[in-house]
């Protein structure tokens, strides 16, 4: 049996491979910046912000380093000089999740009045139809490193489905923990893949915080929590999709993008690795704004955001768009820097503004959107509405999961055009010919 690890006794020093980390060389506090040592732990212990990760990216010549991205496999792995993983990741057994399509929406366009250009970075197109599983690719590679023999997580659905099949891949145990009460579809996605799944009597929030005692119980020894003591690790996962959208648009930044939010990582790794292609000098540097989308039965950030306020005020979620019911969103702060920095905005719809635009996005453009992306583009539509989102610039947003996973929300409204006999007459007196 392998010996049981935790951030307390991980001995850095015992890593002897630092090639593991591709061009990573430390953990970065958020807050004050110190550095410690890259180690399966996710606060500093000078301020207690969180840490993530910081590198050494390449230099030299950006067309050599834009080419060597082109040459590389069609997944996220086309993406290893500049993630926390070794060289050769793409040879070990894992569930290569990443580029997906990046769909020109002429159709959505024209129904909202979008002149600049209108894309759908449509993430259901992964292993397990959700973005979790660019996150928890980049966690599992760290698990390895360290020694890990059982992946867990605290989840509000895609991710525990994510965390379970990469375990089953990768040969690790999986034991993940949601809120008691998920769509039925998340729930029989997750445990189909043979690990544990525990309800948790509770909203996600209560999840999390059990989730943290775990942790630091013996019972937790030799557990690598993918959103937790490897939440560092697991985030840059996200840098992938602002590398695809912007090398898919010719390697280039677009204008506006907006981007749903449960916890805030998303948003603020896709800034940082819009950044990252900027110093790299893999596109253009120029101006671009990024918008968050909340439902309005969890919508702290946007709530804060609103009123002007840096501090974000926790809420009990009471929303159908259950994959983004976070009432205390950790990155939330910083979700406020980014939007308001970049002349953004953080925006809310209700649901049932969610489940219209789920149906909107399936009408016009033939992609089925689980709740968080109605929730992506019901707030495109606000936001253009509002005046506050360019209508002649462009733009991208965000699908992050299959509408398959959340039928429960759209069955109310959709079903059977008719029924009818099996008869031409039939067919005619039901004013379908």
């Amino acid at each position: 049996m392998a010996a049981a690890v935790t951030a307390e006794s991980f001995d850095a020093d015992a890593v002897t491979d630092r090639s593991a980390f591709g061009p990573a060389v430390a953990l970065s506090c958020r807050e004050c910046g110190a550095r410690t040592a890259l180690a399966p732990d996710f606060a500093c212990t000078a301020c207690f912000g969180p840490l993530e990760v910081a590198y050494e990216l390449p230099t030299g010549d950006p067309e050599a380093l834009r080419a060597r991205i082109e040459a590389g496999p069609t997944n996220i792995w086309r993406y290893a000089p500049l993630l926390p993983v070794s060289a050769d990741v793409a040879s070990r057994p894992n569930l290569n999740p990443g580029w997906t399509k990046l769909v020109k929406a002429d159709n959505l366009a024209r129904e909202l009045g979008v002149t600049g250009g209108l894309y759908v970075k449509d993430d259901s197109g992964n292993p397990t139809h959700s973005f979790k599983d660019r996150v928890v690719a980049i966690a599992v590679e760290a698990a390895r490193t360290f020694g890990f023999t059982t992946l867990s997580c605290s989840s509000t659905g895609n991710l525990a489905g994510a965390v379970g099949a990469a375990a089953a891949r990768t040969g690790l145990r999986s034991c993940v923990f949601i809120p008691h009460d998920l769509e039925q579809g998340k729930v029989v996605m997750a445990a189909v893949y043979g690990g544990e799944l525990v309800g948790i009597q509770g909203n996600y929030d209560d999840v999390n915080r059990f989730c943290s005692e775990l942790i630091g119980d013996p019972v937790g020894e030799g557990w690598g929590f993918v959103n937790v003591n490897l939440r560092p690790y697991y985030g840059e996962g996200s840098k992938t999709l602002a590398y695809e959208i912007c090398e898919q648009l010719g390697w280039r930044l677009p204008d506006q993008i907006v981007i749903p939010i449960a916890s805030g990582s998303q948003l603020t790794k896709i800034d940082k690795g819009l950044k990252e292609l900027i110093a790299l000098g893999l596109v253009e540097d120029k101006p671009y704004k990024i918008f968050g989308a909340q439902a309005e039965g969890c919508s702290p950030v946007s709530v804060a955001f609103k009123a002007g306020h840096d501090v974000i005020r926790p809420q009990k979620p009471d929303t159908i768009a259950k994959s983004l019911a976070i009432g205390n969103p950790a990155d939330g702060p910083y979700v406020l820097d980014i939007c308001r920095r970049t002349g953004g905005a953080v925006e809310d719809v209700n649901d049932e503004q969610v489940v219209d635009a789920i149906k909107l996005l399936a009408r016009t453009e033939g992609i089925f959107a689980e709740t968080a992306g109605g929730v992506t583009v019901g707030v495109l539509q606000k936001l253009i509405k509002n005046g506050l989102l360019d209508p002649a610039a462009e733009t991208v947003v965000l699908n992050t999961g299959d509408g398959l996973k959340t039928l429960d929300a759209v069955e109310p409204t959709t079903g059977l055009s008719a029924t009818i006999r099996p008869t031409l007459d039939s067919f005619r007196e039901a004013g379908l010919a």
